[in-house]
């Protein structure tokens, strides 16, 4: 029987002793799981650039609503200022102060021997302005309070009177003005007809009879608006 030598048997011992060496092993081992930790770390930062364009696009698209609502809330703000303001002018065209109906009342009421020479319609108003909510020193909150515009009517008739006893005739014309229905409703209770003020006799240019030249005033509610 053949005896078989083989003379590489040392080397290919030792290269399978080192194709088994751990050391080398592990190297690879490291090397692949170094490989795997780039590619992972490699798809996580793309996965990060990914998710900030999409952040982006949504905090572009926020911020275009957000304009947007800002705008719908300055005209929705302008709409109501509208709205009040023609409710407000609603108000005035429907209670206002007609001048035509004061002095159809006044020719309806006359007087003999009572001539009416002028006569002096004022019609004012005065604004108080907005006052803004604040706190006291007692820390208590005062609520804010908006404009408002006070109408002041005074209605100033100056006459004259030529009747016989002049001076006798003005407390009539006085009493029939105050009396009236269109003056009693407007005026009310508490706002009178008054007798400003009362000349001495004197001679009538016009007929050359005696005539007292008085002036009464009547001075209309106070109407806050």
């Amino acid at each position: 029987m053949p005896i078989r030598l083989n003379l590489l048997a040392e080397a290919q011992a030792a290269e399978e002793l080192r194709r088994r060496d751990p050391v080398k092993r592990a190297i690879w081992i490291c090397g692949l799981l170094v490989t795997l930790v780039v590619a992972a770390g490699s798809s996580l930062q793309f996965k990060i650039i990914s998710k900030k364009e999409q952040l982006s696009a949504l905090e572009r698209q926020l911020s275009s609503q957000t304009n947007q609502y800002h705008l719908a809330q300055a005209e929705k703000k302008k709409l109501d200022e509208t709205v009040d303001k023609l409710a407000a002018l609603r108000r005035l065209a429907t209670s206002r102060f007609l001048w035509a109906t004061a002095l159809n009342a006044l020719q309806q009421t006359t007087i003999d021997d009572v001539n009416l020479l002028h006569l002096k319609g004022e019609q004012t108003y005065v604004l108080t302005e907005e006052t803004k909510a604040r706190t006291n020193e007692l820390n208590q909150v005062i609520p804010a309070k908006p404009a408002t515009v006070a109408e002041k009517i005074v209605l100033t008739l100056r006459a004259k009177d030529i009747g016989p006893g002049p001076g006798n005739q003005i407390t009539k014309f006085k009493d029939a003005i105050a009396s009236s229905p269109y003056f009693q409703g407007m005026l009310g209770k508490t706002n009178e007809v008054n007798l400003t003020s009362r000349l001495p006799p004197q001679v009538d240019p016009d007929s050359g009879k005696p005539c007292v030249l008085f002036t009464l005033e009547c001075r209309f509610p106070e109407k806050v608006r």
